[in-house]
This record gives C-alpha cells, structure tokens and sequence, in this order.
C-alpha cells in the first residue's frame, strides 16, 4: 500500500503534465483532441481508480502468491530473464482478461469506464474502473506460478506493465513501421477504442499486438475508415463514479423486469449487450444507430464554469498528494474516511460539471463531511502539522467550493460553448 502510494507521487504529476503536453500540442498544431471537461472527467477517474487501489478496497479471489505456492514445478532464482517472463505472462493474461471484459455483460461493467470518453487522448488511458472489486485476473498467471516466477517480480513487474499503456493513447502518432506488428501502437489501440462497425472489439493486447493476430482478434486501422469513439450506449455524463455503474444497474434492472427465470439468471454470462427480448421491447435503451452522425455529449459549461472546475482537479490532486505520502502517519481508519472525502468531491464537481440543478447538495454534503473531522480534530489528518496554516486555507476552499457551486446551480443564463 504505501510502496505503490510513493509510487504514484511520481506516476501521477507526470501523467497530469504529458496530459498538459498533448493538450498544448493539439492546440498549437490546430488539432485539439483534449476538450476541457473530457480531461477534468478523465483525471478524475483516474484519481478514483489509484485511491481505490492504494486502499485495498477489492477482493481477490485467487492470488498470484497462492497459487504460486500451489502450483509452481519449479524454484528459480529472480534474473533478468524470469523479470522478461513475467513481462509475457502478465501481458497474456492482460489480453484475455481484456478480451472477457469486452465480451461478457457481467464483465463489461469494470471496462466501460475506459471507453466512455467520446475522444481518444492520453488522459482517457487514466479512465480506469473502480467497479472491479472482485479480482479474477490471478487465474491467468497460472502459466507464471507453474514456471516457478516469484510473486515479488510479479509485484515489480505489474506496475510498469500498467504505466507502459498510458502512452499509445493518442491521435497526434501515426503508423510506426515494423513495430506495428510487434508492439501495440496509437494506431492499434485506435481502432481498439473505435466504435465503427469494422473496428468494434478488435486488438485487445495490451504490449503485445501477436496477441489478436494469434487469437483471431486483429483489425488494421484504415485510412478511409476514421475511428469514431465512445461506446454504442453513450454515458452521457462527466460523473466518472456514475459511469462505473451504470451497466450494472441496467443489468440488475433488466433481470429484475425480466418475466423468465432462465432470463433473469442468463442475462449476467451472455454476450456483451444482450438483453432479454421482453425487457428489450418494453424498456428500450438509447443506442448509436449511426456512429458517424451523433451529437457528442457536451454540457455547454461557461468559461468561468471551466475554470473552477480545473480548480477542483488541481486542489484534489494536492490533496490526494499528502493522502499517499503520509498513508502510515494518517494510519486506520483514517485512509478511508480521507478516500470518502475523494470520491465525495470527485462526484460532487463532476455532478456540477453535468450542470445537475441538485449538484450543490453534494458539494454542502462533501463540506459537512469534511467539517466533522476538521471540527472534531482540529486539523485535517495532520494537514495543518505538515503545513503550518495551511488548515485555514483548506476550510477556505470549503466554504468557497459550496458558494460557487450553489452559485452556478442557480444560476439562471444561458451557457456559452466552451469546448
């Protein structure tokens, strides 16, 4: 927990800054591909799926440390060679468990989050899901526990395999060579987020591109078919929280109408966007017939409303900063009711950036929740200890956070374009 916690303070700003970097690029080059409230939502999921993470909040089912110990033929020693294994492994398994994810209804809810944004840039790569409680992925390094692969290089190992997906995830790199049939490219990974009907659930790799062509999964980008993004039922919001759910709750709501058992139970294993035929005539969803003529979703936020929203980011960052370099000092309990302030203010201006008319009730809930632990202690989880003074310009930023939300909650004008 706080080895990967000291991890992201270095992960993270510099993530924020190649997001900045692509942003300022596309505006220079005259090719914008990171609208505002698509990176704020982005980061967002980001900063949702890292404290979820750093907190343990899941359940593994099977670990790799398991079934290493139950399994492995052999005892080898930790080389560079067994580190370039668990490189394979862990990309092998990263390829089915990606690929079950895009084809199974009960699976698709922990991958939406990451195919929900309507365009493709670096910041999208960080939409990852906070949905994924229970793990299963351990099953598919069963090849690495019989191999004998220690579980700590599988430790070393996972995360750089995770961060060296965050670069593909542009539009500003074209085709590149001989490494397109080695290694997943932007241009690959295009077509992976493309919800044309050619390019729908095709290369699933992660590193490897072999993958698809081996498993039958692969699709070339084509000139004369531009990716178009999103996924076929659009979010329709900035709330990354909401998004992680909402297959879900279609789900349990189309087994609850659903008249036959059979359907009730079946609908959770069957392919992706399957819904009973019953459910599916009476309470149809809203689905992208044409993906090349649709609005895409735009909540129309004045300039002043952007502004305040990347403010939001930034204070979050900083603050979710101190939570992962002083996990020890904070201790239990403490860590998560500091993760419930996260994800209360994540959803409260997320939920403003909607333009929802009840958004500043989240934000007064997020402003009492905090001002229990602040009244309470004194301080903010040792804040004012590390930073002198620095309690005062937290409770400052409370009070302002719910005035101007119930400001821009009621504020009765018509919102330009801004992005």
């Amino acid at each position: 927990m706080e080895t990967y916690g000291k991890i992201l303070l270095i992960a993270m700003p510099a993530f924020f800054v190649l997001v900045l970097f692509e942003k300022f690029w596309g505006v220079w080059k005259g090719q914008d591909t990171v609208p505002v409230t698509d990176m704020i939502s982005s980061l967002s999921s980001g900063i949702t799926n890292v404290t979820k993470d750093v907190l343990g909040l899941s359940i593994v089912v099977i670990s790799y440390g398991w079934l290493f110990e139950k399994f492995s033929f052999f005892q080898i020693e930790a080389s560079w060679l067994v580190y370039v294994i668990a490189f394979f492994a862990l990309d092998f398994a990263g390829y089915w468990t990606h690929r079950i994810a895009h084809e199974y209804n009960i699976f698709w809810n922990n991958h939406i989050i990451h195919h929900s944004s309507e365009e493709f840039n670096l910041a999208c790569a960080l939409r990852q899901s906070i949905s994924s409680i229970v793990k299963i992925f351990a099953v598919f390094l069963i090849p690495a526990a019989l191999l004998g692969v220690p579980p700590q290089v599988i430790a070393v190992v996972a995360p750089l395999h995770l961060f060296a997906q965050f670069w593909y995830h542009t539009r500003h790199i074209g085709r590149m060579g001989f490494l397109e049939k080695i290694i997943v490219t932007p241009s690959h990974h295009r077509v992976h987020h493309a919800i044309n009907p050619e390019y729908l659930d095709k290369n699933y790799g992660q590193i490897f591109i072999f993958w698809d062509k081996w498993f039958g999964t692969y699709q070339e980008e084509k000139p004369e078919i531009p990716a178009i993004y999103g996924v076929t039922r659009p979010v329709q919001t900035w709330n990354p929280i909401k998004i992680n759910f909402m297959h879900l709750w279609l789900l349990i709501k189309d087994a609850w109408r659903a008249q036959k058992w059979s359907d009730k139970l079946k609908i959770w294993f069957m392919p992706l966007g399957w819904r009973p035929a019953d459910v599916a005539q009476k309470y149809p969803v809203s689905k992208i017939e044409d993906v090349y003529h649709f609005d895409k979703y735009n909540s129309h936020l004045s300039q002043g409303m952007l502004f305040w929203s990347f403010c939001q980011l930034i204070v979050l960052l900083l603050l979710i900063s101190y939570l992962f370099g002083n996990l020890a000092a904070i201790g239990t309990p403490g860590i998560f009711y500091y993760g419930g302030f996260v994800f209360l203010t994540v959803y409260a201006y997320s939920e403003l950036m909607d333009r929802n008319p009840n958004a500043w009730v989240w934000e007064l809930i997020k402003a009492v929740y905090a001002f229990y632990f602040v009244v309470t202690s004194g301080d903010w989880f040792d804040l004012n200890k590390f930073l002198p003074g620095s309690i005062y310009i937290f409770v400052g930023y409370l009070v302002i956070s719910v005035g101007l939300s119930i400001w821009y909650s009621f504020r009765k004008i018509d919102f330009q374009l801004a992005n």
